[in-house]
């Protein structure tokens, strides 16, 4: 019976028959919905968010990554419609659950996203349906967390219906990989799962779909890519460090040793970590290790490197002002970038609203410019940015410099900055026109 039921929804994925649903429209879930809907799938998403819900059936993207004429000519055509209705899972084939996985305070994870998604959609499962968890979390969650709730609804998993776990890959800014290119792993609890989860990326994704024996096998390879950048960055950060203090350039360092062209991979440091995935990560392993008596020590102590980082940054500002006999406290300090990475708008994480923070605690003034963030959040409030003038430079006792953004003027920085402080090495090419003082991390 269950091959049957899974044969029919192979039939309707690959004569594309099928609706897809997409729980959760940010930067993972609306890329993934979209792209379903370019590959010839009637797609309905689903968020709790009306404003986000809104946007969608009006064609108006915010997400970076999304083409707005796609999304808009997917709307046109009726090819994708978004709803807060949740009851409308049941016209769906195949649902993918795109949710906030946070830690919380005590960094635990918040799987309140998964299940509360998981409970919406097992009320609405129904024989021949197949779900998949994209969402980033520790191994065992698919088949703890969301297999239980699934089968509640008194249908057995991979007889009756289907659950498989894919990690996202989503890389914002990324102008090579993006959601359709990026390879794409899948596993699923039983055989038939992984393969009618396969066959639904196969038709959608043009990466390659890499299949894994367990959805366990899945969790843990996303957890690991992203702990291996972690730890890596961590050592670039503790490097930086050191070479500080040593006065030697770190970022002259990494270039020299990026030249031996087998056993080596660049990474680089910065003012702290920042996004959806790589400061998080990590840590739903290391709260998942405790189940099984072992400590996690090196993606612990990679957590403690990159997470004093702001306050080394803030520190380094402070020793820097120091040279021309003026206080932190008071100074003004003009900040480039509050965005976690270049050339993009997510400021989720950003290790900038630490170093804002620790400025705050030294009675620094400062004023952010970043040219796609308008405005963000601290403390609670909004808080506007401003547009790079040279008004601003010359006003400022010291320009931190946070994102390396392309938009920057770093011809009209190097010219009027009294003092640079660069925590991404971001002005390389202008050193020689730089008229002030010049600091790197």
């Amino acid at each position: 019976m269950s091959n049957q039921i899974a044969e029919n929804l192979l039939t309707k994925i690959n004569s594309k028959n099928a609706t897809i649903g997409v729980v959760g429209l940010g930067y993972v879930g609306l890329p993934l919905a979209v792209e379903k809907a370019k590959a010839g799938y009637q797609v309905i998403g689903f968020d709790v968010q009306q404003e986000r819900v809104d946007m969608v059936n009006k064609g108006q993207n915010y997400i970076g990554d999304i083409v707005e004429e796609e999304l808009a000519e997917m709307v046109r055509e009726k090819k994708l419609i978004a709803t807060t209705d949740y009851s409308k899972i049941s016209e769906v084939d195949a649902v993918a659950i795109c949710v906030p996985t946070p830690l919380d305070t005590y960094m635990q994870p918040d799987t309140s996203y998964v299940e509360s998604s998981s409970k919406e959609i097992s009320k609405y499962l129904h024989e021949g349906m197949l779900v998949v968890l994209e969402s980033t979390t520790y191994p065992g969650t698919t088949e703890e967390i969301v297999k239980p709730i699934m089968e509640s609804s008194g249908m057995e998993c991979g007889v009756d219906f289907f659950i498989a776990y894919s990690p996202e890959r989503v890389d914002p800014g990324n102008k090579q990989y993006n959601t359709k290119n990026t390879p794409k792993v899948v596993g699923g609890i039983t055989d038939n799962c992984t393969k009618v989860a396969a066959a639904l990326y196969k038709n959608v994704l043009e990466g390659e779909i890499h299949e894994v024996s367990s959805p366990a096998v899945a969790e843990m390879e996303k957890i690991y890519e992203n702990t291996f950048r972690h730890i890596n960055i961590a050592l670039a950060n503790e490097m930086a460090i050191l070479c500080n203090r040593m006065g030697i350039d770190v970022w002259e360092v990494i270039s020299a040793a990026a030249t031996k062209p087998y056993g080596f991979m660049p990474f680089y440091p910065g003012p702290g970590l920042g996004g959806h995935c790589i400061p998080i990560d990590p840590f739903y392993l290391t709260w998942k290790a405790r189940e099984f008596n072992y400590h996690t020590r090196l993606i612990e102590l990679a957590g403690e490197i990159n997470n004093s980082m702001p306050e080394f940054v803030v520190d380094r500002c402070m020793k820097i002002l120091n040279e021309d006999k003026i206080s932190l406290n008071g100074a003004n300090v003009l900040i480039l970038g509050v965005a976690y990475k270049k050339d993009i708008d997510d400021v989720r994480e950003s290790p900038v609203l630490e170093i804002l923070k620790d400025l705050d605690k030294t009675g620094a003034n400062w004023k952010v410019v970043d040219p796609f963030v308008p405005e963000f959040k601290h403390n609670k409030q909004k808080v506007k940015t401003y547009d790079l003038t040279e008004e601003l430079i010359e006003a400022a006792d010291l320009v931190l410099l946070t994102t390396d953004h392309s938009d920057f003027n770093y011809e009209l920085l190097a010219k009027k900055s009294k003092v640079i402080f660069d925590t991404r090495n971001a002005m390389k090419q202008h050193n020689e026109n730089i008229s002030g003082r010049y600091y790197k991390l």
